[in-house]
């Protein structure tokens, strides 16, 4: 099949790197320093699926209409994106795999002529450096569209991709889209300490911090009428328990998610785009929390401090101390 993978970096170049190996056609695009690794020595693969060195066509865009299309840009890059291969996404199914809340729907009004999907990408990669993938965390990718059921579009999607990796079609994607933005409570802290995921998770004062972001986000969630959706072992359940219990029992949450990252350090797709010198997507994550507590009438002074300071760590190259950090964060 031919399939055209917009945005190359981390997700995607997963994604590309698997469907190839699949025995896929596939079209990627990328820029710069990535670009020419790509065109040069093929897209590298490497971790928890294995190795692979995918041969596939790289451009800036499209250059011909694929048969599937995914994009997997930064949400912040997505309207761009979307707009320079709008000619070659016209009439077919486009999957957006994007972080916070808003992907899917600009995706929708920008093709008005596609099918758009959404997908949740719960592996976690790293992308260092030019052409090369590391898959550090193994785990599921999420397609669905909307509250209610699961689409026959987003359910032929996940069967095609899950010939390359583990996906499936889910209900209730917005409440699932709502669940992966609780989980990326986790991003900040790298970002603004230079540290991995694990290791912010483990230090007792970031932990706390850590819950209380995401306790924060989860009753603002609650306040906009949502149902959270069942993804990587959370669930609505579990996430009224966070929204509830005090902090020490809270804490019980970020722990299991460390558990299920295993040890191969994971230093987030914020912290991944400071290290590379790009605007990281912060306002869609914790900022995404900021917006939607404004729109219930609500605040998320936690959310909005762990986003100025994400900014200041992207302003200023420095990365901060926990003690500081817990100084300037009230939990």
């Amino acid at each position: 099949m031919r399939i055209g993978v917009i945005g190359a970096g981390a997700i995607g170049g997963a994604i590309a790197a698997l469907l190839d190996r699949a025995g896929h056609e596939v079209s990627v695009t990328a820029r710069g320093e990535h670009l020419a690794a790509i065109r040069t020595d093929g897209l590298r693969l490497d971790g928890g699926w294995g190795e692979h060195t995918a041969r596939v066509r790289a451009a800036t865009t499209l250059l011909e209409t694929p048969e599937l299309a995914f994009v997997c840009t930064k949400a912040q890059d997505a309207e761009s994106a979307i707009r320079e291969n709008a000619a070659h996404l016209a009439g077919i199914t486009v999957v957006v795999v994007q972080n916070g809340l808003a992907g899917l729907r600009q995706a929708v009004e920008l093709l008005p002529d596609s099918t758009c999907v959404g997908a949740l990408a719960l592996y976690a990669t790293s992308y260092l450096s030019p052409g090369r993938i590391t898959v550090t965390t193994t785990a599921n990718t999420y397609l669905g569209s909307g509250s209610g059921p699961a689409s026959a579009p987003a359910i032929e999607a996940a069967r095609i991709l899950d010939t390359a990796m583990p996906s499936k079609a889910v209900p209730n994607f917005t409440g699932c889209q709502w669940t992966k933005l609780i989980v990326n409570q986790v991003n900040a802290m790298p970002a603004i300490t230079g540290l991995s995921v694990q290791q912010t998770i483990a230090d007792p004062r970031l932990r706390r911090v850590i819950t209380a972001s995401m306790r924060e986000a989860v009753r603002v969630g609650y306040a906009r009428g949502i149902r959270y959706g069942s993804i990587q072992g959370l669930s609505d359940g579990i996430l009224r328990f966070v929204a509830s219990a005090p902090l020490w029992a809270a804490q019980l949450v970020p722990l299991l998610m460390k558990r299920r990252m295993g040890a191969r350090p994971n230093p987030g797709s914020t912290l991944q785009s400071i290290r590379r010198g790009q605007r990281s997507e912060i306002d869609y994550l914790n900022g995404a929390v900021v917006a939607e507590a404004q729109a219930a009438g609500r605040a998320a002074p936690i959310n909005a401090a762990l986003t100025a300071l994400v900014h200041e760590v992207e302003r200023s190259g420095a990365f901060l101390a926990p003690d500081a950090i817990v100084e300037r964060v009230r939990a």
